[in-house]
Formats: C-alpha cells, sequence, structure tokens
C-alpha cells in the first residue's frame, strides 16, 4: 500500500511504471515487489536516525535507476507477452485445425459440382496457415521455456523470430479468412443463414481480437526493450 509521505519512492515507481510495456498482471507483480524492497530499505534507514527524505533518497539510489532496471524488467515482460500470445495461438490454431471444416458440414449448398479451383486453393491455404500457427505457437512455448534458463543472445533472436511469425501468420488468417468468407457469401447466399457459419464467424472474430490484443502486447513488449 502506497504510502503519502514516501514521495521521493512513488515517483521512481511511477517513472519505472510509465516505460514499462507488458502484461498488466506481471508488471504489477514487479512493481509492487520493488515498493515493499524500497520501502523495507527506508524503513531501516529511518531506524537508523536518517530524516525521511534522505532516506528515501539513499533508498531509491541504492535500488538503481529506471536506466539500470529496465532491461532485465522488460526482458522479462516481452518473454511473458510471447507465452501470452503463444497459449493464445495455440488454443485458437488447435480449434480451426480441427473444427474448421465442421462449419460446411452437411450445408445445402455443400452438394453439387465442386467450387472454382481458386475458391478450393484459397481454402487449403486457410488450412495451412493454422496449422502454421500451430507449430509456431508451440515453439513459441519452447522457446519460452528455454528463456528461463538461459539468458544468451541467440535467445532474445528466437524470441523475436517466433514472435514475429506468430504476428505474421495472423494477419495472413485474418486476411485469407475474411476474404473465404467473402467469396463464399457470393457463391452462396445461403451460407449467411447457415448456423454452423454463423456460430464459426462469431467464434473468428472473437478469437481474432483476441491474438490481435496479444500480437499488440508483444510488439509493444518486445519494442521497449
Amino acid at each position: 500500500m502506497p504510502r503519502a509521505e514516501d514521495v521521493l519512492v512513488e515517483e521512481h515507481l511511477q517513472e519505472l511504471a510509465s516505460r514499462l510495456h507488458g502484461p498488466a498482471r506481471l508488471k504489477s507483480d514487479l512493481l509492487t515487489e520493488a515498493r515493499h524492497d524500497l520501502l523495507d530499505v527506508v524503513d531501516a534507514y529511518r531506524e537508523d536516525g536518517v530524516p525521511p527524505t534522505e532516506a528515501q533518497r539513499r533508498a531509491v539510489a541504492e535500488f538503481g535507476s529506471a536506466a539500470q532496471l529496465l532491461p532485465s524488467w522488460q526482458a522479462e515482460l516481452a518473454v511473458a507477452a510471447l507465452r501470452g500470445l503463444s497459449l493464445r495461438m495455440l488454443a485458437v490454431a488447435g480449434v480451426a485445425v480441427v473444427a474448421g471444416d465442421l462449419t460446411w458440414h452437411g450445408s445445402s449448398w455443400s452438394v453439387g459440382g465442386p467450387p472454382p479451383f481458386a475458391y478450393r486453393l484459397l481454402a487449403e491455404s486457410v488450412d495451412w496457415i493454422w496449422v502454421s500457427a500451430l507449430l509456431l505457437a508451440v515453439a513459441g512455448l519452447l522457446v519460452v521455456a528455454v528463456s528461463a534458463r538461459s539468458t544468451r543472445p541467440g535467445v532474445a533472436v528466437a524470441q523475436r523470430a517466433v514472435g514475429t511469425g506468430l504476428t505474421g501468420v495472423l494477419v495472413l488468417g485474418m486476411l485469407t479468412g475474411g476474404a473465404l468468407f467473402g467469396w463464399s457469401l457470393g457463391m452462396w447466399d445461403a451460407a449467411l443463414t447457415w448456423p454452423p457459419m454463423i456460430i464459426g464467424l462469431v467464434l473468428a472474430g472473437g478469437a481474432y481480437f483476441s491474438l490481435s490484443r496479444a500480437a499488440r502486447g508483444w510488439l509493444r513488449a518486445t519494442a521497449a526493450r
């Protein structure tokens, strides 16, 4: 709990908070732990007879400046952001790979002649994009696991590569999925009233929104490193 008299401590924490980007819960935990550590040092100085303002100044100086603390904290937040993005992509891509084709099964327009070759090619590309997303999500979780045990530069490069791949495959999935849906409506008017299609559209919209937020969070956390 912030103490009103510890102005210098709170100013230092506010500076750190304004420059940190990443998952809100982890960011809050880092700042809460920092506050507790700083206040413990302040209290120790006060018990030794140091004036309150000077006690805060010394505690802040010993704790470290923003330039000293931010690199390691921001790296931790970037890894956490990659973990969140990978987990969300794993869940969404897994469902898309397993259940994506169920949208079409039993539809009144699925009988008769096959759709154009380009349409079928687009549909297959959507399937392969989600398979790629699934594999990248697994790779992301593996990189996160390695990051917990190693700080070598190659690990940071792998984090950026996988995160960039996940972001890119998300953009491709949104573009191709939207194009496939729009083309389907153009060929079959009944697609818009087919319940599985409507449910799939709603779920896909929610999934894309969630993934877009996770990707944006990862990009901000990585750019701030």
